[in-house]
């Protein structure tokens, strides 16, 4: 595969129960921890106090790894009082608050989970989600892969260390596993769309908890949209509703108060199209509109401080020269673009090229050729995104 940016993956079934024919892939540096002694574990960041001494012991040398023996000579006595509140506020004692918390948010998050079981402060502290909100502020990053290959399960890869986990499995019913679903990751959480019954529903899993919950509600409820995210923030737009009316609308989510808003409506509705963020602008591609399914070429740009959609004409990458006239809009899958360093990629899989978009001529060029293993049935099954400053 092209090298990689962290990124989420995740399967887009089709709908009325009919066989797994389709793929969808959506990304964001989602913050997540995981055991460190297993190639394939659980996430531990609600370790009962047992294991206290094991993790502990595990936790001093990522902390030498800091330089900071002084600390970890401290955290090695704080972890004989797990549980003691007189630790509460300096959570290293020698170095105080400030200075433990700025060594914590550059640590790695693989060993959030064991810094978490040495005493209820730093088990108090994770959970609250300061660190995740600090380690924005510092520009904190590290890369990670996350992806669905089943029905309900999500796994996660961390690529320096070549660890695997298992986020906990999603609760939902046989209405939910037939019906199309996006994801996205936001902040400290990944949220899953698909349908129940009559009424869209969406599935959130909290870093925080390490759990998913369910009965969040969008001011408009759609399918078949396109998202992306930017920090703590995320735009949903377009899509189907429940009556299979196109939608204009779109919607801005903040993980951290958990609120949605609605936002001014794009110049046209368009379904199975793609979002991404670019030089701090949201971007809305591709996709199907109008009653006929018409594809659309043109692209639209919003912007966050004047909240404001301007429409690009020709920015998509455009349908594959051997499949533009061969099937219907509907069977091929939304855009496959990738953004690094605010440059914009797609791959098409038709003509098996990479493509890179040149924003003052606004025209695609060939960059290179994807992998021939890369195969793909009109584009679903192929993930395309950006990990760190590479392809993945």
């Amino acid at each position: 595969m092209l090298e990689g940016r962290s990124c989420l993956v995740s399967r887009l079934f089709s709908s009325s129960c009919q066989p797994e024919t389709k793929w969808c892939m959506t990304y964001h540096l989602l913050e997540v921890e995981i055991g460190s002694s297993n190639n394939k574990r659980q996430l531990d960041i609600d370790s009962e106090e047992d294991q206290l001494q094991r993790k502990s012991s595990k936790l001093l040398d990522s902390w030498e790894g800091l330089g900071m023996s002084q600390g970890s000579r401290e955290l090695s006595n704080n972890r004989h009082h797990a549980g003691n509140s007189s630790d509460s506020d300096s959570l290293i004692h020698r170095i105080g608050r400030d200075n433990s918390i700025s060594c914590l948010i550059r640590c790695s998050r693989s060993d959030y989970g064991s810094i978490a079981s040495v005493n209820k402060s730093f088990r108090s502290l994770f959970r609250s989600g300061e660190l995740y909100k600090l380690r924005r502020l510092n520009g904190v990053v590290e890369h990670w892969v996350y992806f669905s290959c089943q029905l309900l399960e999500w796994e996660a890869f961390d690529p320096v260390r070549g660890r695997w986990m298992h986020l906990p499995r999603m609760a939902s019913n046989e209405c939910f596993m037939c019906s199309d679903k996006e994801s996205l990751a936001v902040g400290t959480e990944l949220l899953v769309f698909g349908k129940e019954m009559n009424a869209h529903v969406i599935h959130r899993y909290s870093l925080l908890t390490n759990s998913w919950s369910s009965g969040m509600r969008m001011n408009a409820p759609r399918c078949l949209f396109g998202s992306a995210s930017l920090g703590e923030r995320a735009i949903l737009a377009g899509g189907c509703d429940s009556g299979g009316n196109i939608l204009s609308s779109a919607e801005l989510y903040n993980s951290e108060t958990q609120t949605w808003e609605t936002l001014p409506s794009m110049s046209k509705p368009r379904k199975m199209c793609s979002g991404f963020f670019m030089d701090n602008k949201f971007y809305i591609i591709g996709g199907i509109g109008g009653n006929e399914n018409t594809v659309l070429t043109c692209g639209e740009e919003f912007d966050l401080r004047t909240k404001t959609w301007r429409e690009i004409p020709n920015m998509s990458p455009g349908r594959g020269a051997a499949i533009a006239n061969e099937m219907p809009a509907t069977a091929e899958a939304p855009p496959l673009v990738a953004v690094v360093n605010d440059q914009l990629y797609a791959a098409n899989y038709a003509d098996m090229e990479v493509k890179k978009y040149n924003k003052l001529e606004n025209r695609w060029f060939t960059v290179g050729r994807l992998p021939e293993r890369a195969v793909s049935m009109h584009g679903w099954g192929v993930a395309f995104r950006a990990c760190g400053i590479g392809l993945l």
